[in-house]
Formats: structure tokens, sequence, C-alpha cells
């Protein structure tokens, strides 16, 4: 599974803080723990407290890629902002996240075009969060679409069918767990698919299972990336362990070890 660190976000407290002050050493050492605890690309986000992030964005990209040359996945709502990540970027890029709306795909899909650059894009639109997987479907299509129709490679696109909090859409995951699997089936070569693991268990109590119950469940219907926290080993050795049951990977007694030096 393609792994994206979630921790380089303002909305934590010492990342907050480090952009406020400029220390780049919180930023970078966090980049270098996500990384050598699995993560194969780190997401950047100003987060909502950010008072500028046409500059912040910047800084923090430049302060990440001088420890580490993993892919790096610009995560804002602002397509200006992600216009200025892109500008400073040296690795390889990933644009979190359009909608299904073609105002934004409008916009981000030239970007993700001139700087050569990954595409998330949401199953959602300004109608809201859809309810069931007919309407993600649905979405999903017309994003495909609009990628074909304006010369944008599929398979560097990343569906996300929008992961709720299961404490207030219980009834919505089973069809969110379909969806991954018949986003795949759109068409050929198909779109790879994504979520953002921490959104289903906020509020949430059992944090660390819920997520990892799901991340399990997922890969089996055939989850591509997922966004989320590679220092919670319980996580981590979940994942590990089902892409091994799932014949992703060579069983040894040692196996978990070896996934993590490789």
């Amino acid at each position: 599974m393609f792994i994206i660190g979630e921790l380089i976000n303002g909305m934590y407290a010492d990342i907050q803080a480090a952009i406020s002050s400029r220390n780049k050493l919180i930023v970078q050492n966090c980049a270098l723990e996500q990384v050598a605890c699995g993560a194969s690309a780190l997401d950047v986000n100003c987060g909502p407290a950010s008072k500028n992030p046409l500059i912040d964005m910047p800084w923090l990209i430049e302060a990440v890629q001088e420890v580490t040359d993993k892919p790096l996945c610009l995560d804002s709502s602002k397509a200006e902002v992600i216009k200025a990540g892109l500008k400073v970027s040296k690795n390889k890029t990933i644009i979190n996240s359009t909608t299904a709306d073609e105002e934004k795909l409008d916009v981000l899909l030239p970007l993700a075009k001139q700087y050569n650059s990954q595409l998330v894009a949401i199953t959602i639109s300004k109608k809201g969060i859809p309810q069931n997987k007919d309407q993600r479907l649905e979405l999903a299509a017309n994003i495909v679409a609009y990628c074909q129709d304006n010369g944008f490679p599929v398979e560097d696109l990343y569906l996300d069918p929008i992961l709720l909090p299961v404490n207030v859409a219980q009834e919505q995951i089973k069809g969110i767990l379909e969806s991954i699997h018949e986003f795949k089936l759109l068409c050929d070569p198909s779109p790879k698919t994504i979520v953002g693991l921490s959104n289903l268990s906020q509020g949430i109590r059992l944090r660390s299972l819920i997520n990892r119950t799901f991340l399990t469940m997922s890969l089996a219907y055939g989850l591509d990336s997922a966004i989320l926290n590679p220092k919670d080993n319980e996580l981590m050795d979940a994942l590990i362990t089902a892409e091994l049951i799932l014949n992703k990977n060579i069983y040894c007694d040692s196996y978990l070890e070896a996934y993590r030096k490789k």
C-alpha cells in the first residue's frame, strides 16, 4: 500500500507552533519519523490556523525537502495555496484535493498536468456529501470522464469515497468499502483509490482499533493508498499482516521486521 503520512499538519499543536516560529527542526523530525515508520509519501497541510498559507505552504515544503525526497501530498482547499506549493516542489507531488465540481476540476486538473502531479479527487460535490454507494459511483464516474476528456492520465488519479465518522454514519461504511472496489472497475487502466483514514474515527475513544479494522477490510476491497498515522505501530502491523494474508508479500517468521526494512 502507498502510505501517506498525515502528521505534518497545522491542526497538530507542535506543527502549528513550528510554522509560527519557523522551527524547521520540528517539521523535519516529523517527516523523518514518518518515513522511518513506513510512509511512502508525506501530506503537507498548513492547517486552518495559518494566517498566511501562501507563505507557510512553501516554507513547509522547502523544510521537508531538505531531509527527504519522498513524494509530497499538497493538502489545501485553496487552489492558490496548492499552486504556491507546487512552484517550490522538487519532489514528486500529489494534489490533495479536488471535488467532482467542474469549477474545481477546471482549476486543479490543469495544475496537475502543468506540474506533472498526481491528483486526489473526493467524491463530493456542491450538492453535498453522497449518502450511498450509487451516488459515490456517479460522482467518481463523472471525475474519471472529465479526466479522460481533458487528457489527464487516469492512472495518476486517486479517487476518495470520503470516509465519515462511524459514530454518525455507521450505515454508510459498508457501502464505502464496496465503492472502493467499484471505483476500480470504471475504466482500464483504472484509477487508484485512497481514504483519509483518521476521518473514520473522529470523536471515537477506540480510534486505533476502528482505524486498523477498517484498513485491513479495505485492502481486501482493493484500496491502493491511505493518509494515516504511520507512527501507530498496531495500525502498521495490521496493514503489513493484511497484505501478507492477501499474498502481496512472502511469509517468513520475521515478516514484520522484513517488511519494515524493505
